[in-house]
């Protein structure tokens, strides 16, 4: 899930997405920058806050620290669903149940929206196909309240056992160079 952007002062700069459609997003977009700027237009992508419209008082950097308290946030667990294994992920179910205990929402219909807001945001990340599919607008909303739709935190040290094929090998010789900044890239 790695793509190479090579900037004009010949300097090459490679990203990896955590899911191919996350990588298809992220060139898609990247694209679309490239073409508005070249055509002399400004690039702007919408906030999730307005399309969304979430309520000023509402703090989704804050809200995420929460989550992420080891004592009273968001337990990471080692999920399992057809033959794969994610390790630190946890249940859509389990972020609304937390979002309403935390009486962060006043019922689940809301809490779904506050969710979709984290996971366009990039605080939240899908981890199984049920959840992909749902954050790629194949369900009627982004974010899934459901028990088999795992999402992890992007800096959780999240990993997928038991799944590969071919398109997930990657040539070492490919990416010979020094690493200069690692860690993890959220699209905004």
């Amino acid at each position: 899930f790695v793509f190479k952007l090579t900037v004009a002062k010949q300097q090459d700069h490679f990203f990896q997405a955590a899911y191919l459609e996350e990588r298809d997003a992220w060139v898609r977009d990247i694209k679309k920058a490239i073409h508005h700027i070249d055509g002399g237009q400004r690039f702007a992508r919408k906030s999730t806050r307005k399309s969304i419209r979430l309520p000023e008082t509402i703090n989704l950097s804050a809200l995420y620290l929460s989550m992420k308290d080891p004592e009273k946030g968001i337990k990471e667990l080692k999920l399992e669903k057809d033959k794969r294994v994610f390790n630190h992920c946890f249940t859509g179910s389990c972020v609304i149940d937390w979002l309403v205990s935390s009486n962060s929402i006043r019922n689940r219909k809301e809490g779904l929206l506050l969710a979709s807001s984290l996971l366009s945001e990039g605080y939240l990340q899908p981890a199984g196909d049920t959840s992909k599919a749902a954050a790629e607008g194949l369900s009627d909303t982004p974010f899934l309240d459901l028990s088999d739709a795992y999402y992890y935190f992007p800096d959780s040290g999240f990993f997928c056992e038991g799944y590969s094929s071919d398109d997930d090998v990657v040539l070492k010789e490919e990416f010979r160079g020094t690493i200069v900044k690692q860690g993890c890239l959220l699209k905004q």
